[in-house]
């Protein structure tokens, strides 16, 4: 894994700032606000947290793009629009919570072929139509003959999508390649050989949890 960095938290500079000049206004003007802006501080710090992560040591396990529940676990006919999903997929859905570490991560290690934004609406994350509709990002990686497609989702909180990487960047696996600003959710495609290894209900941990493995 290469060396921890601090873009997490730097994502959060201008909340941090805002926070800070509320909470020392507080202490001078109006002390009874001091407390709740001091906890709002401590939950931004929170929810901004990076922390390392060790993939499994067997590389042929996928392990989770991101921190949270796995909502459902389907089947789609590829990725609307999508020049490389085009084939019948297997979809491992994830929803974060505000509670969740909003950082991306790699499920494999390859290459960004391709790394694509796409405007949208911001309904609630869990709803299955937010794939569709919702603001979104759409990474796809490749490893040798093996293509997967990550997709950031925001929801009715998160509202901005942030990428670190760009196409043609090689990731290892369970490495950092963005994040999500708040609720939201984070949607892995994988082709139909992949075996699924999780539940729908189970908890995962971004670039950690096994969630399928290649073909034998």
């Amino acid at each position: 894994m290469k060396a921890k960095h601090p873009k997490a938290i730097y994502e959060g500079r201008w909340i941090f700032i805002i926070l800070g000049i509320l909470w020392l206004s507080a202490l001078v003007f109006l002390p009874l606000l001091a407390l709740p802006l001091a906890f709002l501080i401590i939950f931004s710090a929170y929810f901004f947290r990076d922390p390392e992560r060790r993939p499994p040591f067997d590389k042929d396990l996928i392990v989770a793009p991101a921190d949270g529940t796995v909502s459902f676990i389907d089947e789609v006919d590829g990725v609307e629009g999508n020049l490389y999903l085009t084939q019948r997929m297997k979809r491992i859905s994830i929803f974060l919570s505000v509670f969740d570490v909003h950082v991306n991560r790699s499920p494999i290690a390859g290459e960004i072929i391709q790394s694509e934004p796409r405007g949208g609406l911001y309904l609630d994350a869990r709803k299955p139509e937010s794939s569709l509709l919702n603001e979104s990002r759409l990474w796809v990686i490749r490893r040798e003959h093996f293509t997967v497609g990550v997709k950031q989702i925001t929801g009715a909180i998160a509202r901005r999508i942030v990428p670190w990487a760009h196409v043609g960047d090689t990731l290892e696996r369970g490495e950092r390649f963005g994040m999500i600003r708040f609720g939201s959710r984070t949607d892995l495609y994988l082709p139909l050989e992949a075996e699924v290894l999780v539940r729908v209900g189970e908890k995962v941990q971004g670039g950690a949890t096994a969630v399928a493995s290649f073909g034998r």
